[in-house]
């Protein structure tokens, strides 16, 4: 589906190409019972919202948790998730992007710091992984960056894909920081885990829909 000299995009999944915003705060909000903490709101949630994950909470904390704490959370968050993802979908009009990309000749994929595991068949239970050369969720433990992530993908990907002609969609600070990290592109958009001013901060393209990050993505990488 794709060669070296094509554009190439890679997907975000939990926040951008997955809507899944309601179960995230659903789940962050058990994990804070767990430690006697108040719930967030979402608006809250997308301010403070940093990798790795430790220090998210401890802008909420005051402190870093400890391990115990730490493992603890994470532990019932991941629980919560799974449970409230039931009710999510694909974010609103991402399989007609999906499918336009390739349509132009293009390829994608997907790099994902939720469990792979736990990524691949839900991206087949959605019926869209043909879409996609490769599907990477992550390997070890959560809570960290993808940047090192974003590396081995890549890696995976050489002599198809070339970083220079390569955009990075996702939702979060993070994402847009490991696509410099390999020399690749980023767009960032506002309906997922952070909020516009934390997004403006890194520097890079920051949309409002995943139309316009792929429109944008077409500037960066096609008639750019």
């Amino acid at each position: 589906m794709g060669t070296h000299t094509d554009a190439h995009i890679v997907w975000d999944w939990n926040g951008t190409l997955f809507h899944d915003v309601d179960a995230v705060i659903g789940a962050t909000n058990a994990a804070f019972a767990e430690l006697g903490l108040a719930p967030i709101t979402l608006e809250r949630y997308r301010e403070l919202y940093c990798v790795p994950v430790p220090r998210f909470y401890e802008r909420l904390m005051g402190r870093l948790p400890s391990q115990a704490e730490w493992e603890v959370m994470d532990a019932v968050f991941h629980r919560h998730y799974t449970e409230h993802r039931v009710r999510c979908g694909l974010a609103d009009g991402a399989e007609d992007l999906l499918t336009g990309w390739v349509a132009a000749g293009r390829s994608q994929s997907i790099l994902s710091m939720y469990g792979h595991e736990e990524l691949v068949p839900l991206v087949e239970d959605f019926g869209i992984s043909s879409h996609f050369i490769r599907v990477d969720g992550r390997t070890g433990p959560s809570g960290g960056s993808k940047a090192e992530h974003m590396v081995r993908h890549l890696d995976a990907l050489r002599g198809t894909v070339d970083p220079r002609r390569t955009v990075v969609i996702g939702d979060a600070a993070d994402d847009a920081l490991a696509a410099l990290h390999v020399g690749a592109h980023a767009v960032l958009w506002t309906g997922g885990s952070h909020g516009r001013a934390g997004l403006e901060a890194v520097g890079v393209p920051v949309v409002d829909s995943l139309s316009e990050a792929v429109a944008e993505a077409e500037r960066l990488v096609v008639s750019g």
